[in-house]
């Protein structure tokens, strides 16, 4: 069984979706006008002039900080480590340009869950690609497929795997038993997220900000006491990537490790295409009342994982000296980086570090299995309790065992997802292209967007009349 779900990830992740994913970011980005590009400060405005939301759904912000939540993770500490490892420091600037183009997939995904979005018995806001392979394609079944998939990768494995870091962080620094360590993170989180994705969203516009801002600014710190190297590592990021310099920290096969390692880490942590972000985009009460702002919205989460978390974490370890040394990757590697610029501060830190991000993306991911269970009409009391406790089981079952293994089930589960999300929205394309120029559109002839469904010259069948119409808007 590990050999046949080893060949599959293999296919999947070494050829499929690393050119699927990637292609479909350049796609995007050129058929909608470089939005990533020319409208930066659009998603700027959309995140910062958004006011409270009604009770159907969450803030924009909140929005972002759950989504954030699930991207920002363990990866960004130890994933960049590895890339740097296998693929010298030219990787980081692959993983730019996968997070750059990346961002016009991640506005065209979070568009479509906004637009397809539904609302529940209870009176909330529900969606993302499940819905929208539903509804804009007619294919129930591949809804089904896509829902299943989610809840096992994100709502139960990968919760596992983000305890596991933490009780491995808690058992090193302080010699805490991880069993302790399972069952307090459980409890911790149990008192979130029984109280559904609203009280995520609550708990991530807190945490998140802290936890990616506190990090930002060590980082900050880090390169402003050693701001003479940094623009030489710059020069450094930019030069290997392109064979202008030779690569450094004994990575061998030059240009092309640096591309496939930087792609491949880049698609990992920004989660473009992937199909989980449009869960929680979907949930948002977009301001402008538009498709296209949420979309605005999760593009500039991509932006913030990688080019400002993972690019801190890259300068420092790079401004460190340790690449290179002793055969060391990974989380080891960026707490020996660490160690050099903080002292022995430097393993207390990235403890604390590895609980915020992993505590936050067990939340984040949980609340993308939520999505998934009202699509699958599964959100009654007894079947969201039920996947509360298998979720909170996982947990404490993650923080005692190596899950190598069960990983690599979930890349599988998690890539299945992908193929099926990739070509749903390039199928959908059309309807994406036709929401942007609908909202720049307004936007340029000095309008506040809004998307009105009796005036929206393109197809509509799916799309919730009761969300979406003009009556809807002024009610």
């Amino acid at each position: 069984m590990n050999f046949i779900v080893d060949g599959l990830n293999g296919i999947l992740w070494n050829y499929v979706l690393v050119y699927g994913l990637l292609g479909a970011g350049f796609y995007f980005t050129i058929r909608l006008g470089a939005p990533q590009f020319l409208h930066f400060g659009e998603m700027l405005r959309v995140i910062t002039s958004a006011p409270g939301t009604d009770r159907r759904g969450i803030t924009p912000f909140q929005a972002l900080t759950v989504s954030l939540a699930s991207r920002v993770g363990t990866g960004n500490l130890a994933g960049v480590a590895v890339a740097l490892t296998l693929g010298g420091p030219g990787a980081i600037f692959w993983m730019w340009m996968v997070a750059l183009v990346g961002m016009a997939t991640a506005y065209s995904e979070s568009t479509l869950a906004q637009l397809y979005k539904v609302t529940t018995k209870s009176g909330d806001y529900r969606g993302g690609p499940a819905f929208y392979i539903s509804k804009g394609l007619n294919a129930p079944w591949a809804g089904v497929l896509f829902s299943f998939c989610l809840i096992l990768s994100f709502g139960l494995i990968f919760v596992a795997v983000q305890s596991n870091s933490i009780a491995e962080a808690l058992n090193g620094a302080f010699g805490v038993e991880k069993i302790w360590v399972g069952v307090a993170v459980a409890a911790a989180a149990a008192v979130v997220i029984f109280g559904g994705i609203k009280a995520i969203a609550r708990v991530a516009e807190i945490l998140v900000p802290f936890m990616a801002g506190g990090y930002l600014l060590i980082a900050i710190v880090v390169m402003a006491l050693n701001i003479t190297e940094v623009p030489g590592l710059l020069w450094l990021i930019v030069s290997s990537a392109l064979g202008l310099q030779e690569a450094a920290g004994g990575v061998a096969g030059g240009v092309m490790a640096a591309m496939l390692n930087g792609i491949k880490r880049g698609l990992f942590s920004n989660e473009a295409g992937m199909g989980s972000a449009p869960n929680i985009a979907a949930v948002a009460t977009p301001s402008p009342h538009h498709p296209s702002s949420q979309g605005l919205v999760q593009a500039f989460g991509c932006f913030v994982d990688t080019i400002l978390v993972c690019t801190a974490t890259a300068l420092l370890i790079l401004l460190s000296g340790v690449l290179g040394g002793d055969g060391i990757t990974g989380m080891q590697l960026t707490q020996n980086a660490l160690d050099v610029h903080l002292g022995p501060f430097g393993t207390y830190f990235i403890a604390i570090a590895i609980i915020f991000f992993a505590f936050t993306s067990i939340l984040g991911n949980y609340s993308y299995a939520e999505n998934a269970m009202a699509f699958l009409g599964l959100e009654g009391k007894v079947a969201m309790t039920a996947l509360r406790a298998a979720c909170l089981a996982m947990v404490v079952w993650g923080a005692l065992q190596t899950v190598t293994t069960v990983f690599n089930f979930a890349d599988a589960a998690m890539g299945l997802m992908a193929v099926i999300n990739l070509t749903a929205i390039l199928l959908l394309s059309g309807t994406v292209y036709r929401l942007t120029k609908d909202y720049f559109g307004q936007r340029k002839a000095g309008q506040e967007p809004t998307f009105v469904l009796e005036d929206f010259e393109g197809a509509t069948e799916g799309v919730s009349p009761k969300i979406w119409s003009e009556d809807a808007q002024t009610s």
